[in-house]
């Protein structure tokens, strides 16, 4: 629901719940609570589905064990220790967790490289890029890498970049990492968001 129009849809809802109240019951449910307007709230009883941390153990050691019996069912080598840093990574995204499996298991064996993908290492080429104002191969390492997580590269860039940047730039930095961060979400393409705020970066920022 978090989807809906809230410039035309939510408010004719508004009218429509009150009218049917009687005898329908209305379930809306969205992963950004703020995207719906207040009169929606409270028509409505909210409900947060929040995972505590006694409930976090539990689930990621079920999860743990699926994940090891996927990988002997395909026949995959794993190593324990990076399947379980792995679902803490992304804990509760578990559907990025096994996307991230598959990935890597289509090798017959999943080790530490799994976790190595996002290093800061990795990220040094893409900031000196930046640094020498070279778009074309800023914009050709985003494609190359367009199959990980963007929402982790955002924060692996501002990690790389705090280091790499002028101290009076870093709160630039940040500003636009956070805003495109947030238009992600709305985004199209995020590979071409990515890449936008990649650009603004270049122009707006000053490297050491």
């Amino acid at each position: 629901a978090d989807y809906i129009s809230a410039d035309s849809v939510q408010p004719a809802l508004r009218n429509f719940i009150e009218e049917f109240s009687n005898n329908c019951r209305f379930i809306f449910t969205c992963n950004y609570k703020n995207r719906i307007i207040p009169p929606l709230h409270s028509r409505t009883t909210v409900i947060d589905f929040t995972i505590t941390p006694p409930d976090k153990e539990r689930l990621a050691a079920v999860f743990l064990a699926r994940c090891m019996e996927i990988c002997a069912e395909e026949k995959i080598k794993a190593d324990i220790p990076v399947l379980a840093e792995l679902i803490i990574k992304f804990f509760p995204d578990f559907r990025r967790c096994l996307n991230e499996v598959q990935r890597y298991g289509v090798s017959g064996v999943i080790d530490s490289g799994l976790l190595a993908t996002l290093s800061e290492e990795k990220l040094t080429p893409l900031v000196d890029m930046m640094q020498e104002r070279n778009w074309g191969a800023m914009r050709k390492w985003v494609a190359q890498n367009s199959d990980n997580d963007f929402n982790t590269l955002y924060r692996k860039v501002f990690d790389t970049l705090e280091k790499r940047l002028e101290p009076s730039s870093v709160p630039a930095a940040v500003l636009l990492i956070a805003d495109y961060q947030y238009k992600a979400a709305f985004a199209m393409d995020s590979e071409i968001n990515f890449a936008a705020c990649l650009t603004e970066i270049m122009s707006e920022c000053k490297f050491k």
